[in-house]
């Protein structure tokens, strides 16, 4: 697609910073595209975001290209000042809900009995299911075996959340439980593993604390 020349430039960048500074959600490039009526190719709109994630170096919130597409958060260094508006912390996320989250994200796709034979005990249905309402897992098949147990694996609101553009980008084991700790619960889970097996001890602390968090400008 041709870049048409008559666009003004300029106006096309506070265009482009209105709509994602309005924006509830990520915005994909096919969807910024719309704001221009597909005048301009993915191509000239990467070169103007970049030009416009530049422009808001040095400032409070910053430009951001994730897995859903580009969308303006709060630097992390200023979350601790905007913590002070709501000081009252939410509840945490439980080692087995950790424990089952980072199996996922590491070995998809994975099936629940995957995940007990790494974990070395029975996997609580309620843990699938507060990952599934938060969002951050599906089930993506079924495993050809008798039973054809479902496959899970992570969203991309899981690296919407996380900041993430690709799984590629996903922090070393140990420090996954700090980045899910920041992007805050919806069910925590209280089950603990009795036993649980060496290969995951590192994946999810028992403690973990928070040393980031990020949250959508709005």
């Amino acid at each position: 697609m041709e870049d048409r020349s008559d666009l003004d430039l300029v106006q096309v960048k506070v265009v482009l910073e209105t709509a994602l500074l309005a924006s509830q959600e990520p915005l994909s490039l096919a969807e910024l595209r719309k704001l221009f009526d597909d005048e301009l190719g993915n191509d000239a709109l990467r070169n103007l975001l970049e030009e416009l994630r530049a422009d808001w170096q040095g400032r409070g919130v910053e430009l951001v290209d994730i897995a859903s597409g580009w969308r303006f958060r709060t630097r992390p260094e200023y979350q601790k000042f905007l913590d002070r508006l709501n000081p009252q912390k939410p509840p945490r996320y439980s080692r087995a809900v950790l424990e089952t989250l980072a199996i996922i994200a590491y070995r998809q796709p994975v099936t629940r009995g995957d995940i007990e034979n790494i974990r070395g005990v029975t996997v609580s249905g309620n843990i699938i299911k507060s990952l599934e309402m938060r969002g951050w897992i599906d089930v993506v098949g079924h495993r050809e075996v008798p039973g054809r147990p479902a496959l899970y694996a992570t969203t991309k609101a899981f690296l919407d959340d996380l900041n993430l553009h690709s799984l590629e980008e996903l922090p070393p084991l140990a420090e996954l439980g700090t980045l899910v700790d920041a992007a805050g619960p919806a069910a925590p889970e209280t089950e603990e593993p009795e036993e649980p097996g060496g290969e995951v001890a590192a994946m999810a602390p028992a403690e973990i604390t928070p040393v980031l968090e990020s949250s959508q400008v709005h």
